[in-house]
């Protein structure tokens, strides 16, 4: 009976080794798993939804990511950068997820406005509307690290493949969403600098890319906004980065930036060769740099103020022949915006002052020079105390859309 019973626990013995050589084998890719990508992991497990769509009002989704780690952004400097989309997308791809999910990153072609300001009590405020379509949106949060600052950036997730017309749903679509780091519109750093994307339709009928190709290193449109927000301290640091790359604009548009600090100073960054009508071959073009502190060349009114406006035409005098306004995408506006702050020099009360005054350009409101639907999110920076103040698509007036986000908090 005994030799019986030992013979019978003899296959029961080579089972539980095999589930347990299984269980070590699931235990040691779990391990991996972890070691490889901890962060994006984690990354992912962070996206929340913090604002439901609303189809009808042309609404998206608004989702928060909190990003862990330095999301290979040192790698990105340390080869040079990419001088195109697919070269970012393969590296995105092959940094993130080791090669094994493709990944897409697109840009937009939007119609947007800026300014600064300052309040009162002497915050300096960068004010921001981003003008596009329906789209469901996401405000990205990255660490602090060695020789790199902390930010909050807003993504258009449309521009990651994301369908507009229903929410992030799925593991891989989540995973994809980590790619938002290499896709922001506007965002803010720890050190009070703010920077915004804006096109400028260049090119005269047909609008031309700058793509230029000189021996400095290369960055793309979204990727030049990322570098100032994680390394500059400054206006002039900001300017410092913008001059020592390549700027390759994508998807058959092209773009200039603004860059504010909690100084008081900014800067509008422009890439431009002759006038609108000749500047027609991208790799000609030249970076011209204008401070708001010396803008005189402008006009009368903007080298008598401090604060700096920004919409979707080249500031810089005779890139349009005549000067002719229906040239100047986003005339309108900057004017409207300009009018608002010369009433008070300025100077606003608060962040829902500046805000007042995104309100007044939105895009439901104020005459469609560009063809975008809505006014995908209006936001505030104050870049004395670094902190947000974020309005998702014109509801101004829904207390429950306004959101407000400062580095301490997070």
């Amino acid at each position: 009976m005994i030799q019986k019973i030992k013979a019978m626990s003899r296959p029961k013995k080579i089972i539980l080794s095999i589930v347990a050589a299984l269980l070590a084998l699931i235990l040691i890719v779990i391990i991996t798993v972890f070691a490889i990508w901890h962060n994006e992991i984690s990354t992912v497990a962070s996206m929340k939804l913090v604002r439901e769509r609303n189809d009808d009002h042309l609404d998206g989704a608004v989702y928060t990511m909190h990003v862990k780690g330095d999301f290979y952004l040192n790698d990105f400097v340390e080869q040079g950068g990419v001088k195109n989309d697919d070269e970012l997308i393969d590296f995105v791809t092959k940094k993130i997820t080791k090669g094994l999910i493709d990944m897409s990153i697109s840009d937009p072609e939007i119609g947007c406005s800026s300014f600064t300001a300052k309040t009162e009590s002497g915050d300096v405020l960068f004010g921001r509307n981003y003008d596009f379509s329906k789209t469901n949106t996401c405000i990205v949060f990255t660490e602090k690290n060695e020789g790199r600052h902390a930010t909050i950036s807003t993504v258009d997730l449309q521009f990651l493949g994301m369908d507009v017309d229903k929410n992030v749903e799925g593991l891989m679509n989540k995973i994809t969403c980590l790619a938002a780091t290499y896709a922001p519109l506007d965002g803010i750093n720890d050190a009070g600098v703010s920077c915004g994307i804006y096109m400028t339709y260049q090119g005269g009928e047909e609008t031309i890319p700058t793509d230029q190709n000189t021996d400095k290193p290369d960055f793309t449109s979204t990727t030049l906004l990322r570098l100032i927000l994680d390394y500059a301290d400054n206006v002039e640091e900001a300017v410092e980065i913008a001059s020592s790359y390549d700027l390759h604009d994508s998807a058959k548009t092209s773009y200039h930036y603004m860059v504010a600090d909690a100084s008081g100073r900014s800067v509008i960054l422009e890439w431009i060769a002759g006038t609108d009508s000749t500047d027609n071959d991208g790799g000609k073009r030249k970076l011209k740099v204008t401070y708001n502190d010396n803008d005189s060349h402008l006009g009368e009114l903007e080298g008598s103020t401090d604060y700096q406006v920004i919409t979707n035409f080249i500031i810089e005098p005779g890139y349009y022949e005549g000067s002719a306004a229906e040239d100047k995408k986003g005339f309108d506006r900057y004017e409207k915006i300009y009018e608002e702050l010369s009433k008070t020099n300025g100077i606003v009360n608060n962040e829902e002052a500046a805000m007042d005054i995104l309100a007044a350009v939105g895009r439901r409101t104020w005459k469609n020079d560009d063809g975008n639907g809505c006014t995908v999110h209006s936001v505030v920076y104050n870049l004395t105390d670094k902190t947000m103040m974020w309005i998702p698509n014109e509801n101004f007036d829904d207390t429950d859309a306004v959101f407000t986000f400062s580095f301490d908090a997070e």
